[in-house]
This record gives structure tokens, C-alpha cells and sequence, in this order.
């Protein structure tokens, strides 16, 4: 990450800036940044160095004779220079975190809804994401003469379920004897480290069923590699319609059709999903958020994890003249708790 350095007058006055619009939602000129600030600066000296500052693309005019407002870069060096982190302790979200503790969907659903009454914009939070997926157990019955039901369950006690054709009569004790195999080389491994050796040795121990273990192997496959729809928790969408610049009427219905519809949501949450670079708390400026209907807001996203490799993404959605501060600081209280409730239930 580049940080420009500005002098002290122009960072405090860009910061003066950023505030003010946070607070307003107007244009801020320089008489209003001469009451704002302790620098004892004559408007015309302000003047001079919101002209530098327009200069260098930290802070725009929206109009001749208007004052000026924060840039994506203005907003960049905000967040990455003069934001501080801020112990803030958050009992009655703990206390009501821990209270909804007993089942995962109903806890992240609450944490939806309690970030979106917490921070007034939109949030998002989406169920567990499993990174590894290994085996943990594998049940062969026959469904009829032609056809075996594989079971497979694997880490975080998903089950998977496929139909596989076979080509001869399977009496039970063969099909018991293939679920003993199946299990005693397949449990507690990574579909990743299901080899070519691993492989050809459990052919050599199914003898004259070798195809038909090919076959079933080539079928857990595919059901463990599929993807699972990821769920997502969304809160507070009406929210952004406080807001003039997001309550355009196309803008606004393009917001609030892709937190109805989702899609768009599961595509920005999957291109970051396992980019371990994107754990920390992410904050994308405008141009900077990954979906079309975002380019106006600012998205700050969190990570949470319940245990190694099982993970998902929390979200807060938007404008652009949103106050980082408070987002950034109630998901960093957020993850604790969090943590802290994971861990216990571990």
C-alpha cells in the first residue's frame, strides 16, 4: 500500500474536509473550514490549499462556486492514513450475540440486522465458507439392481449425495466390503489428497470390482468438488435511500434489486472468498467495489472464522461519505465477540 505524504496543514485540512461532509452531506467550503479547525488560517490561505489539494485529487468542485468534496482518493488516504484504531467495547451486542449463540444461521442473521441498526447503512453476512473438505465418511447402499447411493459427509458435516450405475449384480456383503474399503482409505482425507497412489491401492484390495471402485471414486468427486449455494444474510437495505446520493431512482433500485436478488453479492463475496490477503477487515472506495450497482458506495468487509479453514464474510454497504471510523471500529469489536463465541462453542 503507497501513502502519499501531505504536510500537517493540508492533512488536517483534507481530514477537516471529510468530516464535515460526513456530517452534512454538502459541499464544504473554506470559511466553514476556518471555524472547523484550531489552525487559525485565513479563508484565503484555506482557499489555497483546498486549490492544492484539488490539484493533487484529493477533494472535487460538484460545482462552479460550490465547495468542495472528498475524492475516492481523498477517501483512500482517509482510511489509510488518519483512520486510528479505536477500542470501543460493545456490551449490549455482546450480551445479545451471546444470547443467539445457540444456532449459527440465527446468530448471523442477527448480526445482520444488528449492524444495520448500529451503523445505518445495509449489511451482509454470509453463512460459513468450508475451505478444506475432507472426508469424515462414506455410506454405499444399493438403490436398486443398477444403481448404488453414495453418502458422503465431509468436514463441517455437509452431506453430498450420488447416484452411481453399475454394470453387475452387487450382493450386500460386496457392498459392505466396498464400505469398509471406501472408509479405511478415504477418512480424514482431503479430496486433494485422494492420489494416484492412494487410488491404485485400494484397486488392488477391490480385485475384480477395480472399475466399479474407479467409478465410485470419480462420483464423490464430483459431488464433494460441486459448489454449494452460498447463503447470504442481508439487513437494512432500505437504508441507503437516507442517503440524497444513493436515493436516485435508478441508482437506488439497482442497489436494492442486488441485495434482494443476491447474485451479484455471491459473485463479490467467492472473488475474495479464498484470497487470504482479503481476511482483515477490506474497505473498496467507489470505483474500487467489485459489483456495477456499488460504484457510488463504499463497502468495508470483515472476516470471521469458527475454525481453521471454516470461515465467512461480513459486510456494510454505503455512500461513499460514510463514517469509517464507526464501521471500522464496530467490526473490529464485532470479530472479538465473535471470536470469543466460536471459541466457547468449540
Amino acid at each position: 500500500m503507497v501513502k502519499v505524504q501531505l504536510d500537517d496543514r493540508k492533512l488536517k485540512i483534507l481530514q477537516a474536509i471529510i468530516r464535515n461532509y460526513l456530517e452534512t452531506g454538502e459541499p464544504v467550503g473554506s470559511r466553514t473550514i476556518s471555524k472547523y479547525t484550531d489552525l487559525n488560517l485565513s479563508s484565503a490561505t484555506i482557499r489555497n490549499e483546498m486549490s492544492d489539494l484539488e490539484e493533487m485529487g484529493y477533494i472535487v468542485q460538484p460545482h462552479t462556486s460550490a465547495g468542495r468534496i472528498p475524492s475516492d482518493k481523498g477517501y483512500r488516504l482517509y482510511v489509510d492514513t488518519m483512520l486510528e484504531e479505536r477500542v470501543q467495547e460493545i456490551d449490549d451486542m455482546k450480551e445479545q450475540l451471546e444470547a443467539k449463540a445457540d444456532r449459527i444461521e440465527i446468530l448471523l442473521q442477527h448480526v445482520a440486522k444488528l449492524l444495520a441498526v448500529n451503523t445505518n447503512y445495509a449489511t451482509m453476512v454470509t453463512k460459513p465458507h468450508y475451505k478444506h473438505k475432507k472426508v469424515k465418511f462414506i455410506q454405499l447402499s444399493e438403490v436398486d439392481e443398477a444403481q448404488l447411493l453414495a453418502v458422503i459427509v465431509i468436514e463441517g458435516n455437509i452431506v453430498k449425495n450420488k447416484i452411481i450405475t453399475v454394470n453387475e449384480l452387487l450382493d450386500k456383503e460386496t457392498v459392505l466390503k466396498l464400505n469398509i474399503l471406501m472408509n479405511t482409505f478415504l477418512n480424514g482425507l482431503d479430496l486433494t489428497e485422494i492420489n494416484m497412489a492412494v487410488i491404485q491401492k485400494m484397486k488392488e484390495q477391490a480385485g475384480e470390482y477395480a472399475g466399479l471402485i474407479g467409478d465410485i471414486l470419480n462420483a464423490i468427486g464430483e459431488a464433494v468438488a460441486e459448489e454449494d449455494d452460498l447463503e447470504i444474510y442481508t439487513s437494512g437495505a432500505t437504508n441507503i435511500l437516507k442517503y440524497p446520493e444513493l436515493s436516485d431512482r435508478e441508482k437506488a433500485s439497482e442497489l436494492l434489486y442486488t441485495f434482494e436478488e443476491k447474485k451479484q453479492l455471491t459473485r463479490l463475496i467467492n472473488d475474495t472468498a479464498d484470497d487470504e490477503n482479503e481476511r482483515g477487515i477490506q474497505v473498496y472506495i467507489g470505483a474500487e467495489t467489485p459489483v456495477d450497482s456499488m460504484k457510488d458506495c463504499s463497502l468495508v468487509t470483515a472476516t470471521y472464522e469458527i475454525e481453521e479453514g471454516v470461515y465467512g464474510k461480513i459486510g456494510i454497504v454505503g455512500p461513499k461519505r460514510m463514517d469509517y471510523e464507526k464501521v471500522v471500529s464496530t467490526l473490529q469489536s464485532l470479530m472479538v465477540e465473535l471470536d470469543g463465541i466460536f471459541k466457547r462453542k468449540t
